[in-house]
């Protein structure tokens, strides 16, 4: 029928542009979401079957191989930093923080996603119960269970909350390389002291990440970060 062909060019057109208009929702829904829930999943299953990970005491005994007295108490610092003497904290002047500024959304995102994350991880590890590293006693034992690492879920948690509470600021990149900085450092001290296998440490920062960046895309599905009449009480009703 003629004009049909034509009638096609605007609504390739319109959808081109309906898609250019969602491209970094639906970025972050792949890459913060998607992939590491589908990373989780196969770690998952293998700790499941108690199927050995052919990287996992490889890694563990090369990064054994370069101790030392000085690297030592570097990462012994670095996994406190990581958990209760940093992460912790930070998670609550964060929060605190946004509630005294009454960015309500902010706020619910922070505090949504930290409290989750602790909370996934502690359950996720009953239900795996994945036993601990012995290839050599560590110098800063644990007694809970090792999948997935808590320490670099946490710390995976706080930094995308981070990055994504800046991404439309002018702080973005200074903040994402300090994120990446410190979470990589976080989840490198825990194999490196022996209290998880690297899969543990994957595991946490695929949890970690799809957690926080699936809050996010819940909560900021119409609104971006910092807008004016973001506060998430009033534009619900």
């Amino acid at each position: 029928m003629p004009g049909k062909p034509a009638e096609a060019f605007p609504r390739l057109s319109s959808l081109a542009g309906v898609l250019r208009g969602n491209l970094g929702y639906l970025t972050l829904l792949f890459a913060g979401v998607l992939l590491p829930l589908w990373l989780f999943a196969e770690l998952a299953d293998e700790v499941h079957e108690m199927e050995a990970m052919v990287f996992d005491d490889a890694l563990l005994l090369r990064l054994h191989a370069w101790t030392s007295p000085a690297a030592d108490r570097a990462f012994v610092w670095i996994s406190l930093t990581g958990y209760r003497y940093g992460v912790v904290p930070v998670d609550i002047l964060l929060s605190l923080a946004l509630l005294a500024w009454r960015r309500w959304r902010e706020a619910a995102f922070a505090i949504v996603a930290f409290t989750g994350s602790a909370l996934l991880n502690l359950s996720t590890k009953a239900l795996f119960q994945r036993q601990r590293p012995s290839l050599w006693e560590s110098i800063a034992p644990e007694t809970t269970f090792s999948f997935p690492s808590g320490h670099a879920m946490g710390s995976m948690t706080l930094t995308t909350v981070a990055v994504l509470l800046a991404w439309r600021t002018r702080w973005r990149w200074p903040v994402f390389a300090l994120a990446a900085a410190f979470t990589t450092l976080v989840g490198l001290s825990r194999p490196y002291l022996g209290v998880h296998y690297p899969s543990d440490v994957l595991g946490g920062w695929a949890a970690g990440l799809a957690w926080a960046a699936g809050v996010y895309l819940v909560l900021f599905r119409r609104r971006r970060p910092w807008r004016d009449g973001s506060r998430w009480i009033t534009t619900a009703r």
